[in-house]
């Protein structure tokens, strides 16, 4: 396969390690991107100061890494509920709000690719009709912000969520007509999710694209079967696929990911740092 195709790797696999430590990591791996999933102790968007994020962007320019922003760590805004809360809670939204704020403005200042972040799932007593009037409101100003500052948005469905397939996504996309507004492909949702083929899931949202993940679950499925993987990476590279690829393997699994990912995509994918 003659490919372009350029991966990074999500810092979530990291947690415990200096940020420093953990992006000289990813980039002598091999990787050409970081996924920067904004975290207590990775560039927490609540106390990170202009200072910080100058020199953060200094040494991911000198380890010549892409960035993409990552908001979903677990227990950021709340110690004990993952994810808690959401676009869509019945409390708290405006601090979920104010977070994808700052990781737009994070974007800005350590010039990111994009800002990954999906919808949440509506509580117990909260109708469907006001859960997603709470989504589209919180997208529009979001989007805003994002104009703003000149910082692409990637929204991503996921299982079990209020917006959990891309039909739905198509639905809250026809409320934000910005070109700000793209999306991010989980490819395991997508071979798990949808009953259309991924070529045609992939062909229809190409040019909303902005971010692909393969997540742990996608990276074990394709380790047991690696033409599927091979096939799904030719679909990328068909349609010149520009982006960046996140993986989000442990710590100690990076380097023998990126070497597999390496081989899958074939002789003339990007290599080591330049």
């Amino acid at each position: 396969m003659s490919s372009n195709l350029s991966f990074g790797c999500n810092t979530a696999g990291f947690a415990g390690q200096p940020l420093d430590a953990v992006l000289t990591a990813i980039a002598d791996c091999g990787y050409r991107g970081v996924a920067l999933t904004l975290d207590t102790h990775h560039c927490n968007p609540f106390t990170a100061d202009p200072a910080a994020l100058t020199r953060l962007r200094q040494l991911v320019e000198t380890l010549h890494l892409r960035v993409s922003i990552e908001t979903s760590a677990p227990r950021l805004l709340h110690p004990d509920r993952d994810h808690y809360p959401t676009l869509v809670s019945n409390e708290g939204r405006q601090i979920r709000l104010e977070l994808l704020r700052r990781a737009v403005d994070i974007a800005r200042a350590l010039g990111a690719e994009c800002v990954n972040f999906w919808s949440g799932a509506a509580e117990n007593g909260t109708t469907e009709h006001q859960a997603w009037d709470w989504l589209v409101t919180g997208c529009l100003q979001l989007t805003e912000h994002a104009k703003r500052r000149g910082v692409q948005l990637a929204f991503e469905p996921k299982a079990g969520m209020l917006v959990d397939d891309m039909a739905k996504f198509e639905v809250l996309k026809k409320h934000i007509a910005s070109a700000r507004f793209g999306l991010t492909l989980d490819v395991e949702h997508v071979l798990r999710q949808e009953t259309a083929p991924f070529r045609q899931v992939y062909g229809k949202f190409a040019n909303l694209i902005r971010n692909i993940h393969l997540t742990p679950a996608a990276l074990a499925r394709f380790q047991e079967n690696e033409l599927e993987f091979t096939k799904i990476l030719r679909v990328l590279a068909d349609n010149k696929y520009a982006g960046l690829i996140h993986v989000e393997p442990a710590a100690a699994a990076a380097r023998s990911v990126r070497e597999f990912c390496r081989a899958a995509a074939g002789p003339t994918a990007p290599r080591d740092r330049p």
